[in-house]
């Protein structure tokens, strides 16, 4: 099998389920895992080729738009094929979406996870340096949050996207925009994870900020021998 998306260990946990990744760091490993709700639907990670990357995306695209025709469900499969480039450049590590209505409106989201590299400088206090880096953007609002698993970045906003010609229905390049939620959580190896989820759909970011809040508390990190640390690499009793 040929990785489409860097490779990631699974935690092993009793009581915790959901996808799983390892941050190696600084050569102190951090097992990630996070519960994703039901109904979201994962972008394969892993495939033999390119072809068969395309024949696991059409499978997906059958099953999420059962009723749909051949031609939007390969129209689909190809506008999915399009962004791995993107998600392998930004390091994501899982890529998730779900489909809903919401108050009679087709709405829908995507949820991404993936490890970067702290900031030299930002070592020794990541969480004020990286609110004051997403703070000079001058995109959306940042507030540092605590999560269960320790101190956080939240940053909430919009960005324009654009669909690319050969993808979109008029032939054109067509910039749309999409809502933001983005988390930064430092470790203590040197990295942080970050999860985000965006939407180009505004009747849906209540029922999906909520949902994604859900994500972002379930965070649960491990270390080497599979015990719950938190984000300063601490030891955590069961059930703290």
């Amino acid at each position: 099998m040929t990785a489409l998306m860097p490779g990631s260990d699974v935690a092993k946990s009793e009581g915790t389920k959901g996808p799983g990744m390892s941050s190696v760091g600084d050569g102190e490993p951090v097992h990630v895992r996070w519960v994703m709700p039901e109904g979201f639907f994962e972008l394969p990670a892993e495939a033999d080729s390119i072809e068969d990357l395309a024949d696991r995306i059409i499978e997906l695209a059958r099953e999420i738009m059962p009723k749909g025709t051949p031609d939007m469900q390969y129209h689909w499969a190809a506008m999915c094929i399009a962004t791995y480039d993107e998600l392998i450049d930004a390091g994501v590590q899982y890529a998730g979406f779900v489909i809903t209505e919401v108050e009679g409106t087709r709405c829908t989201a995507n949820v991404n996870l993936s490890l970067i590299d702290l900031a030299e400088e930002a070592r020794f206090s990541p969480v004020p340096h990286t609110a004051r880096a997403l703070r000079a953007l001058g995109q959306g609002d940042v507030d540092e949050i605590l999560l269960p698993c320790g101190p956080a970045v939240s940053w909430v906003g919009t960005r324009q996207a654009l669909i690319e010609a050969a993808l979109a229905p008029s032939g054109h390049d067509e910039p749309f925009w999409t809502s933001f939620i983005n988390v930064q959580v430092p470790l203590s190896n040197g990295t942080a994870v970050v999860l985000e989820m965006t939407t180009p759909t505004q009747e849906g970011w209540d029922v999906f900020s909520s949902m994604f809040a859900g994500i972002a508390k379930s965070v649960t990190l491990f270390d080497a021998h599979g015990s719950p640390i938190d984000t300063r690499g601490r030891l955590l009793e069961i059930g703290e």
